[in-house]
């Protein structure tokens, strides 16, 4: 299941327009790398070790193709490659890169495979509201400490809500 806060939220072409309730992503923190490689090797022949140290190969791999120029295949999760802005120049002996590209990036672009695979069997649970800078650890909580009652189930959802508790 992945979870998302409610947040109420203004919209910032129309100040004035009323502040809608959205969905905001809540991330869990991210393992570790030893922490990773012993569950992804876990039940296999691979050990932990040898798979950190082909991340870590992959990590220079990418980083030396990346500043060559290169677009980098990551197996079957997809591509990095780099992307930035830039300015205009009428004249183009006028161009000057240094000054004039802006906001290099890299980019991750995942495999079709890859996405239709994750995107096609994400779950969403309710993992709370934030309103007015107070947390509140579920959206019944939220209910009971607004005075709210009405539905319990919401759209999207599985009509259950985990996680109660307090603030």
């Amino acid at each position: 299941m992945y979870k998302y806060k409610l947040v109420k939220r203004g919209n910032p072409q129309n100040p004035d327009a009323p502040k809608k309730w959205y969905a905001s992503p809540l991330s869990e923190t991210a393992q570790d790398v030893k922490a990773m490689t012993r569950a992804a090797t876990e039940n296999t022949t691979v050990a932990p070790k040898e798979m950190e140290t082909a991340l870590e190969l992959l990590g220079n791999y990418a980083r030396q193709q990346l500043l060559q120029g290169h677009t980098v295949r990551v197996g079957d999760l997809g591509t990095l490659r780099i992307t930035f802005q830039s300015e205009g120049v009428e004249n183009i002996t006028d161009y000057q890169a240094s000054s004039m590209i802006k906001n290099a990036r890299i980019l991750f672009t995942p495999a079709k495979e890859f996405r239709e695979a994750v995107i096609g069997n994400l779950q969403f649970e309710n993992g709370g509201v934030l309103d007015e800078g107070v947390n509140y650890a579920s959206l019944t909580d939220y209910k009971k400490a607004k005075g709210l009652t009405g539905g319990t189930t919401e759209p999207g959802g599985s009509g259950e809500e985990e996680g109660g508790g307090g603030l």
